[in-house]
């Protein structure tokens, strides 16, 4: 059953949306850290998620610093939601980002087959996104399983669009996939959120943080099939519509790769993505098991 009054439900992305849209300058800048702090308190279980989900990452740092390091989460991803929601608005407008690691996105692109972006739920990757569309002139597309709250999900997708970004919803129809592969074959770029296995998922065990992990298989078959090279990329959250970008090398793959090229695929990664949450551990949405 879905809760409507998760963190990441429903009521909290209306009232962010309302707030974002509506809301006079100052009440955008510094609300959603307010919220942020509201919804933490209010949400004991989200927040327990959160502290072992920190301990994962970073290790064991002491309750102070727990409850810093989860404050720090619920005010950023309330900070990020309200940016991400206000598209569409007057006041809507790109935010400033410096993209660390550029080279490796020239290099993709160098191979003109279209380019897939792995990413995972860190801090604002639908509110930057459109950047990479601008300065690289690409056709961004974001692939995601649909939520089971289609409210959530429509919200969120109205949001996604506004910002220039086309949506595909992805599920177990292998059919699903084709307006992937062929956006992909037209030169554009495909992005993916490899940090969450739905169930029913094909997926490569990796190691991260220390313990057993999977990474979905579907991006590296789509690789395969079309040759794209694969680009892990996350954002951060600096400041008030300033953000972070970090590229790692491409990983590519061919119709004749075998299972221990996509074993090694995966692992590349998942410590991709390792290095970048364990530098930016407050920047990783992760408030259920789901």
């Amino acid at each position: 059953m879905v809760d409507r009054l998760a963190i990441d439900g429903p009521y909290w992305r209306r009232l962010a949306r309302w707030g974002s849209r509506n809301g006079p300058a100052w009440f955008v800048r510094f609300s959603p850290p307010v919220l942020g702090l509201a919804a933490c308190v209010l949400a004991p279980g989200p927040r327990r998620y959160v502290v072992r989900n920190l301990r994962r990452v970073r290790g064991e740092r002491g309750t102070l610093r727990d409850a810093v390091d989860v404050s720090r989460t619920f005010t950023t991803y309330a900070s990020c939601l309200a940016e991400i929601l206000a598209a569409g608005s007057q006041r809507a407008s790109l935010p400033k980002a410096i993209v660390r690691g550029k080279p490796y996105v020239f290099d993709a692109l160098a191979d003109q087959r279209g380019l897939i972006f792995v990413t995972a739920h860190t801090a604002g990757w639908e509110t930057v996104g459109p950047l990479l569309s601008r300065d690289h002139a690409l056709r961004l597309m974001i692939a995601e399983a649909r939520e089971r709250d289609l409210a959530t999900s429509a919200i969120q997708d109205e949001a996604r669009r506004a910002h220039g970004l086309l949506i595909v919803h992805v599920g177990d129809d292998p059919l699903s996939a084709l307006p992937l592969v062929q956006h992909l074959r037209g030169g554009g770029a495909v992005a993916l959120q490899i940090d969450r296995v739905p169930r029913r998922v094909r997926a490569r065990s990796v190691a991260i943080f220390d313990a057993p992990g999977r990474i979905p298989e579907g991006p590296l078959r789509l690789a395969m099939l079309t040759k794209a090279p694969v680009v892990p990329i996350f954002a951060a959250r600096t400041g008030h519509k300033r953000y972070e970008l970090v590229a790692y090398p491409p990983i590519r793959l061919t119709r004749t790769s075998t299972e221990v090229d996509l074993d090694a695929a995966a692992r590349a990664i998942a410590q991709a993505m390792q290095s970048f949450v364990r530098a930016h551990p407050t920047q990783w949405f992760h408030f259920s098991d789901s």
